[in-house]
């Protein structure tokens, strides 16, 4: 077997950040996911697979000697039937926790004053204020607590939020609750703020048994995946005007131009952006260097996945 070991990596600019060359002993490529890979990636080892770009998943499948993958988003449902069991997989769990983080604070901040509404009203020059809720005092149950979870509960802290954790399973030195003490969580909730993956637990996690648990008036804020969050009882119970929701993720995605959710006034919908801020790439293209360098230097990289 050759010592050198072939890498493909999303940016060229990389190199720029390891001092102008590649670290010795890889054989590195680009490919941004946009039109034709460079020929000869029979021996890939390290693919870093471009992120949000269509090109990039269907790639894997031309990659027979892929050892690693590493994906920049923190999900890995649309990858992980795609790759064979003897293919290390990694995450980029962290370089999305501040840009979600924010997002998910802002459609709340957004609900909670009815900035849309505003945002109406300036368009017909029509000046009507009356009071709004408040982020303030609410209480903000966040699903599927994990770093995303921690960054967002740290900004709604600082606005004065009660913050209840929720994860697989209940921690409670560490005062999170599990998934079964929700009957109990959900009635008292202002929001919940759904930040689960998409994975066979967690498919319409948010059902309409659930959902009825929420007082009236709830908001729904969905940065996870949409389809954790079952989305004809969503409709029902935003149609009524008894919930209200803030969804950057939907199910189906993207959402059909024709879908009644685009509609209702108590619905805020963003296409899918929780990573998509000017922190993700000098993040990412600083972590990617790190990996790179741990895989020359025969180090585990961080992240790994665990594949049952």
């Amino acid at each position: 077997m050759s010592s050198t070991r072939h890498v493909l990596v999303p940016w060229a600019q990389l190199s720029d950040r390891m001092g102008g060359q590649w670290p010795a002993g890889l054989r590195v490529d680009v490919y941004d996911g946009d039109g034709e890979p460079p020929d000869g990636v029979d021996d890939v080892e390290l693919y870093v697979m471009p992120y949000t770009k269509p090109g990039a998943l269907a790639l894997l499948d031309k990659l027979p000697s892929l050892r690693v993958l590493q994906v920049l988003t923190a999900g890995v449902d649309a990858v992980i039937g795609r790759i064979g069991p003897d293919v290390r997989l990694h995450n980029g769990r962290g370089l999305h926790d501040a840009s979600t983080a924010e997002l998910a604070l802002g459609l709340m901040l957004a609900a909670q004053r009815e900035i849309p509404h505003w945002v109406d009203n300036q368009r017909q020059a029509n000046w009507a204020p009356h009071f709004t809720r408040s982020l303030a005092d609410s209480v903000v149950v966040i699903l599927g607590y994990g770093s995303i979870g921690a960054a967002l509960e740290r900004r709604l802290l600082a606005c004065e939020c009660e913050v209840v954790r929720v994860a697989s399973r209940p921690r409670p030195a560490e005062n999170i609750y599990g998934p079964e003490s929700l009957p109990e969580l959900l009635p008292k909730a202002t929001i919940v703020a759904d930040i689960l993956p998409s994975t066979p637990a967690t498919a319409k996690f948010l059902d309409a048994r659930r959902l009825a648990m929420l007082p009236d008036d709830a908001l729904v804020v969905n940065v996870g995946r949409g389809a954790t969050v079952d989305t004809e009882a969503l409709l029902t119970e935003t149609a009524s005007g008894r919930l209200r929701a803030a969804l950057d993720v939907t199910d189906p995605e993207p959402l059909p131009a024709d879908h009644p959710l685009w509609s209702l006034p108590n619905v805020l919908i963003s296409p899918h952006v929780g990573g998509g801020s000017s922190t993700f790439y000098p993040r990412a293209e600083k972590f990617v260097v790190d990996q790179l360098r741990r895989f020359a230097a025969g180090a585990e990289l961080v992240n790994l996945v665990p594949r049952n």
